[in-house]
């Protein structure tokens, strides 16, 4: 082995993107690119049990590995991770040569009994065994030494720095080194592993590699940074600096081979990448999925997020815990307020006719002469949900995202429209708004929790009006492009989400129609449903 040997997790750490769906086909085809282009170490994906879908890189045996690593390179090391506890030491084969090499086994801190009992058993089946603490960044200095003494007892083929909330820079990469340098067997490979959270994966890969330190050290990256959240450091990047700067000799054309063909597609599927959320997410020291959580409810601003992940529990940061992080979104969102007073107005302006409610979908501007002719009659109450029609008379705007109105004072110019405001918006001055109460008319599933115009209509239920004529009620489509009636209102969401979003709201109009008379003026993903 090199003394610098680049690692891809492409088919792991990028499979979080994905759901790992790669396809049968791509994974092997991609295995076989990263051996062509002379990869030191492939990480093929993970050992879990139970897991038989061939179609993702997920492995339930080492049989099913090595039908996909098919004929192996000798000069290569072939590797799998497994997160302690998801599968027993019973379900792996004995080593053979036939398959994996290595056995990368992650473990947090309060599962470090189980995970050198079972690392111990995997050396024994003939595995070069990777010993990786999830967020050794936030170890104590003590506590991570007490580690290593056991690890130099364990004499595994690797030990792992890993930055797991992305929030090193410089100096505390080269601090976390001479700290496990100066502890670990001289034997034993370091690894990093890293995510580029602030944009500083490729810059601590180049001083790590500059290092003057005679230790096998092992660098982990993937095609085009592929992974959750804010990403990882890049293969394409890493050899090439590395071809470059110290004569190894990768085959980037490879590498380019697999991103045209496989990793660029999914890029225009999934999200992944620095994102200021994730810068924010590694300030405040919380794990990434905090930040993707608050990114995919799509009504904050960067200061809400701030704001929100900085007033986090200690304790709870490191490890993403997503009912903790619900109820802390909907305390910060829910500002409590008594709204009887605003209900009744709302009602009395309604009385006795249907409400025409227009959502800000793609298909308002291609019925606009419709709808302004069904809202200019009179027989209609006209609500429109966090925007306001250019050309359309409406009666009163529903705002509950704080995202679509930065100012919601300048709506005040437009007289005689009535502006209902979710108590989740923070207002200079009240006057001249109808505040409601935000909490009280969320919906029960999670990814439409706050959607607004289903929030409008629980509103408007509970008032008892009965009636509803809905226009730009359009349904998601994976292009954001064909979301929203002007650019300005377009979310970036990821498609598999908006997909949920869809199933969800399909089912919440179902049960709505139960209970209420809902037609729709223009197209609709939901009408079938109703």
């Amino acid at each position: 082995m090199n003394r610098i040997s680049v690692l891809d997790c492409t088919l792991r750490d990028g499979g979080y993107v994905n759901n790992f769906l790669f396809g049968n086909g791509a994974i092997k085809d991609i295995i076989r690119g990263l051996s062509k282009a002379a990869v030191d170490i492939i990480e093929c994906g993970f050992l879990k049990s139970g897991e038989e879908n061939p179609d993702v890189s997920l492995f339930g045996s080492i049989r099913q590995l090595q039908n996909v690593i098919g004929k192996k390179n000798k000069n290569l090391m072939y590797v799998a991770m497994v997160q302690c506890g998801a599968i027993s030491c019973d379900e792996i084969d004995i080593y053979n040569g036939k398959s994996i090499d290595g056995i990368r086994l992650t473990f947090h801190e309060h599962e470090i009994e189980e995970a050198f009992a079972f690392g111990r058993q995997l050396m024994d089946k003939g595995y070069k065994v990777f010993m990786q603490p999830v967020g050794t960044t936030t170890y104590e200095d003590q506590t991570l030494i007490n580690l290593i003494k056991r690890v130099n007892n364990l004499m595994p083929f690797a030990f792992y720095m890993v930055d797991t909330l992305g929030m090193m820079y410089k100096n505390d990469l080269i601090r976390l080194f001479y700290i496990i340098d100066h502890n670990l067997d001289k034997r034993i490979a370091l690894g990093f592993h890293s995510h580029n959270n602030l944009q500083m994966s490729f810059a601590n890969a180049q001083e790590l590699a500059q290092l003057n330190s005679p230790r096998n050290i092992i660098i982990d990256a993937s095609v085009l940074g592929m992974g959750r959240g804010a990403g990882n450091l890049n293969t394409e990047l890493l050899i090439q600096y590395l071809n470059v700067n110290f004569g190894t000799r990768y085959d980037n054309l490879e590498l380019m081979d697999i991103l045209d063909k496989y990793i660029r597609p999914l890029g225009a599927i999934y999200k992944w990448g620095y994102d200021a959320a994730y810068y924010i997410a590694a300030v405040a020291g919380c794990h990434p999925n905090y930040a993707s959580f608050l990114l995919n409810r799509q009504t904050l601003h960067m200061h809400d997020i701030n704001t929100i992940l900085n007033g986090l529990d200690e304790e709870k940061r490191t490890l993403y815990d997503e009912k903790y992080m619900e109820t802390e979104y909907l305390k910060y969102m829910d500002h409590y307020v008594d709204d009887e007073d605003a209900r009744r107005v709302i009602r009395e302006a309604i009385g006795e006719k249907k409400v025409l409610i227009i959502a800000p979908g793609k298909s308002v501007r291609g019925n606009k002469n419709d709808i302004k002719k069904m809202a200019a009659d009179g027989t209609c109450f006209v609500i429109s949900i966090n925007f306001l029609p250019s050309g359309i008379p409406v009666d009163m705007v529903y705002i509950s995202n704080l995202k679509r109105f930065k100012n919601v004072e300048e709506l005040k110019q437009y007289t005689g429209i009535r502006i209902v405001v979710t108590s989740n918006i923070k207002l200079k001055d009240e006057n001249n708004f109808l505040v409601v109460n935000y909490s009280s008319y969320l919906n029960e599933d999670n990814c439409i929790m706050d959607n607004a115009g289903l929030m409008c209509i629980n509103l408007l239920s509970k008032l008892n009006v009965k009636n509803y004529i809905l226009a730009g009620f359009d349904g998601f489509s994976g292009n954001i492009k064909e979301n929203y009636y002007e650019q300005s209102l377009y979310l970036d969401v990821e498609e598999e989400r908006l997909a949920d979003m869809n199933r969800a709201t399909a089912r919440r109009f179902e049960q709505l129609s139960k209970q209420i008379d809902i037609s729709f003026l223009t197209e609709s993903t939901y009408e079938m449903n109703i």
